[in-house]
Parts: C-alpha cells; sequence; structure tokens
C-alpha cells in the first residue's frame, strides 16, 4: 500500500544538486585546482549557487509541464462525461421529458459500471498514451453527429450517439487515469491530486457553459463547440503528451532481461503485457488484474466504501435540474448557475487536495466523508424552502464546495488501491464500481421524487449518503 503524503516539500532536487557539486570538485581535482582557488569554476560557494539555481529552474520546468498535460487530460476527460450526464439530462428537461425519463439518463453511466471488463486491453495492448488519444478522436466524431442531429427532433438517434459519447468516454477515462499513473510517481500522484480534481471539474464548468449556450443559440451548436475542442485536444495531445516507461506486470520480465527458453520462456510470454498469448494463457492475463485487485488487505471494506461514498450525491445530481426547473429557472439559468456551482467545486477539490497533501488520507477521509453527507441538507432546504435566486447560487455553491473536497478524497482513495502493473485496470475498477451507485441511484430518482415530492426525495438522498460515512472510518486508510 502506499503510503500517505504527507511532506510539503518535494526531495526531487536534492540528488541532483549533490550530483552537481561533486562533478566539479571532481573537475577542479583534474586540474589540479587548490582549494580555495579563485574564480567562478573554482568556487565551491559560487558553484553551489549556480548548481541550485539550474536545478531550481529545471523542476520548475518539470513542474509546469506536468501541470499543463495533466490539466489537458483531465479536462479532455471531464468534458464528455459532463455531456453524457449533465448535458443529456438538461437536453431531455429542455425536451419537456417527464421525471421518469429524466431520471433514466443515469443509465449512459453503464459504460463507466461495466469499464473494469475491458480495462485490461488497455494494460495488454498497446499503450495508454494511443488510447487516450484514439479515444479523444472517436468522441470528436460522435458529437459531430450529434451537433448534425440534436435539433432534428430525432430524440431516439440523438438518445444513441448520446450512449455512444458514454462508452468512449469511458474508455478515455481508463486510458488517462492509466497514463497519469504510469507518468507520475506516488508523491507526485498525490501532489497533483487537486490539480487533476480541479481540470475534471473545470470541464463540468464548460458542460454547464455549454448548457448555457445551448439556451442562446440550440444544443447543435454547443455539441459543434464540443467536438472542435476534442478534436483540437487529440492533436495537442498526439504531439506533446509524453512517454514514460511502463512498469511490467507482476511476475513478468523486466526490460532487458534475458529471454528465458523452453517452457519459462512460454510461461513469460503469457504473462508479459502486449504479447499476444492465445487460449488459457490469454484468459489468465486477462484474470490476472482483477485477482490482484481483490487480493489486497480489507478489501471487503474498501469496495462496500467505493460503492456508497457517492450514492447520496448521485440520487440528489439526477434531480437538481428537474428542482432547479421547478423552481422557475429556464435552460441559459440553469446552465449559469450549474457553472457558479462548479466554480465552487473546482476550489473545493483544489482544497481537497491541499488538506489530504498536508494532514493525509488517515486524518481526513472521515470527516470531509461526513461534511459532503450533511451538504445534501442544503438541497433539502432549497426544495422546501423554494427561495429566491440570490439564495438558490448560494446554497448550490456551498454544496459543490463540499462536493468538490469529498471527490479529491476518493480519488486519492481509488489510487491507494492501485497496484504496479495494473494501475490503469486497478484504477478502472475502483471508478466504475464507485459509479455503479450513481447509475442506479440516479435511474430510480425520477420515480421516486414523483412519487414523495422533492423535499422528501432530497431528505432520502441525504440518508443513502450515510453508510458511505461510516465505513470511512474501517476502510484502510494508507
Amino acid at each position: 500500500m502506499e503510503a500517505a503524503v504527507t511532506s510539503h516539500k518535494s526531495v526531487e532536487p536534492a540528488a541532483p544538486a549533490r550530483t552537481a557539486l561533486s562533478d566539479q570538485g571532481a573537475e577542479a581535482a583534474r586540474r589540479g585546482a587548490p582549494a580555495g582557488a579563485s574564480g567562478a569554476a573554482a568556487a565551491p560557494g559560487a558553484a553551489a549557487v549556480s548548481g541550485a539555481a539550474a536545478v531550481s529552474g529545471a523542476a520548475a520546468e518539470r513542474a509546469a509541464s506536468r501541470g499543463l498535460w495533466i490539466s489537458s487530460t483531465y479536462f479532455a476527460e471531464g468534458l464528455p462525461y459532463a455531456i453524457a450526464h449533465k448535458v443529456a439530462g438538461e437536453f431531455f428537461t429542455a425536451a419537456g421529458a417527464s421525471l421518469q425519463i429524466i431520471g433514466l439518463v443515469s443509465l449512459y453511466g453503464l459504460p463507466w459500471n461495466l469499464k473494469f471488463l475491458w480495462s485490461p486491453l488497455v494494460d495488454l495492448h498497446g499503450s495508454a498514451r494511443r488510447w487516450l488519444v484514439g479515444a479523444e478522436i472517436a468522441l470528436a466524431v460522435i458529437l459531430l453527429g450529434l451537433a448534425a442531429t440534436a435539433d432534428s427532433g430525432a430524440l431516439g438517434l440523438v438518445a444513441a450517439l448520446f450512449g455512444l459519447v458514454a462508452v468512449a468516454a469511458a474508455t478515455h477515462d481508463i486510458a488517462v487515469d492509466g497514463f497519469y499513473l504510469q507518468a507520475l510517481d506516488k508523491d507526485a500522484q498525490a501532489a497533483f491530486s487537486g490539480l487533476r480534481v480541479g481540470a475534471y471539474r473545470l470541464a463540468l464548468l464548460a458542460g454547464a457553459l455549454l448548457v448555457a449556450f445551448a439556451g442562446w443559440a440550440s444544443f447543435g451548436a454547443s455539441f459543434a463547440v464540443a467536438a472542435a475542442a476534442l478534436a483540437l485536444l487529440a492533436g495537442a495531445h498526439a504531439v506533446g503528451l509524453p512517454r514514460p516507461a511502463v512498469a511490467p506486470a507482476p511476475g513478468a520480465p523486466a526490460a532487458g532481461a534475458p529471454a528465458a527458453s523452453g517452457a519459462a520462456a512460454a510461461s513469460g510470454a503469457a504473462a508479459a503485457p502486449g504479447v499476444a498469448a492465445p487460449g488459457a494463457a490469454g484468459l489468465r492475463r486477462y484474470v490476472e488484474p482483477f485477482r490482484a485487485f481483490l487480493r489486497q488487505p480489507r478489501i471487503a471494506s474498501s469496495l462496500a466504501f467505493i460503492l456508497c461514498y457517492r450514492a447520496g450525491d448521485a440520487l440528489m445530481f439526477a434531480m437538481s435540474s428537474p428542482l432547479l426547473k421547478d423552481l422557475g429557472l429556464d435552460t441559459a439559468a440553469r446552465g449559469n448557475v450549474a457553472g457558479v456551482g462548479t466554480v465552487a467545486s473546482i476550489a473545493g477539490s483544489t482544497l481537497g487536495g491541499v488538506l489530504i497533501k498536508r494532514w493525509g488520507l488517515a486524518r481526513t477521509i472521515f470527516p470531509i466523508a461526513l461534511l459532503q453527507s450533511l451538504a445534501i441538507l442544503l438541497y433539502v432546504a432549497l426544495a422546501w424552502l423554494r427561495p429566491a435566486l440570490p439564495w438558490i447560487v448560494a446554497l448550490v455553491t456551498l454544496e459543490q464546495l463540499a462536493a468538490g473536497i469529498g471527490t479529491a478524497v476518493l480519488v486519492v482513495f481509488l489510487m491507494r488501491r492501485c497496484v504496479d502493473g495494473y494501475k490503469s485496470s486497478h484504477f478502472a475498477i475502483g471508478s466504475a464500481l464507485m459509479s455503479v451507485s450513481a447509475t442506479f441511484a440516479g435511474s430510480v430518482s425520477g420515480y421516486l421524487a414523483a412519487s414523495v415530492g422533492f423535499t422528501a426525495f432530497f431528505a432520502i438522498a441525504f440518508a443513502a449518503s450515510i453508510p458511505g460515512v461510516v465505513l470511512s472510518r474501517w476502510v484502510p486508510r494508507e
């Protein structure tokens, strides 16, 4: 298990600085320079300052480069998710669909539930980098199809295209998360967790802006803008993403190791990622990521926590747009309110990353889970009091701030469950399980809200969040 990251300082520059000083000392010895000789080449103090400055500059450049590709890939991950969930729900809400139909939009989450079934393909065939770029190209093409049909009235075709967006987006998620885990070490993974969640939620803000733009122009125009954005991101990633070395799966031969012969060679070929293996050996390679995930300590409590953590939020989210419509907000206004709330969630995710980095997962998981749960009561207040627009914006903003903090905790928890060699698969398994509750809860939300009314419905959503809070005291914390 990975240790929680609590250090505030990077240790990466230390070794390069010492190496630089050592090399300078060796060069001085070769030239016969006496100790204390004058000149920049012989002055240890000047050399140290020069070496430290060079290392500091290189570290800053490296951090900036990492921040750029992390931000762009997670924005590209969040945008199609927003389209398949938020924008699709707003599309059918604007079309006058019933609460039951709007709730069933949550079934677009099924590819995220099931993506673990094909997640080993990303580890075993090709590279996460190639899958990432290919999925973005596919998403751009599908969104062009939506742009052409959204305003035609062919709701069945539009619904099918939303389904294709969901499948391609879930595959893209596998690749992006796997690439992140391959390209960064453990400390960097935790240090950048707030940024990745923030970039993802910035894409959700873009989804809200697409809704507002659709209220002003049309949904077809919004999908055309989204298609152009995904195409540009695919081109940038094809050119600019780093090419990290990929750790072999457990039991696979390391790169550069001598080839085995006979039966040993056959066994190695069966285990090595990226090498075709027919029959039973290929099946073993496919199943092994799941076995490795389930062999982790206290896996039962981890699985229960992942399934329950966002159940209350999922119920609440599925009916948030119908509630706002019931409160008198039109499509453009709902998009604007969602945009303000998403900005708050970005701030929350960044704050959550900072809190986890400073105090560690062990000390933050329970209080943050509790905060996320209590924030759902703000929607109970919205439904019951039916306040004016300024209060609606304030309450939505506060709830989204808490949700952003809560998401940062879940992301770090899922990363702790990933084993070297299977990181794409394991993060896909964890995030797929997380979305199971969202899909199930969302799909029944419309029927439940229609039966009991919005106030009681959001109270039920709060109750659904309590098991996740309780389980946060029992899961592995490192």
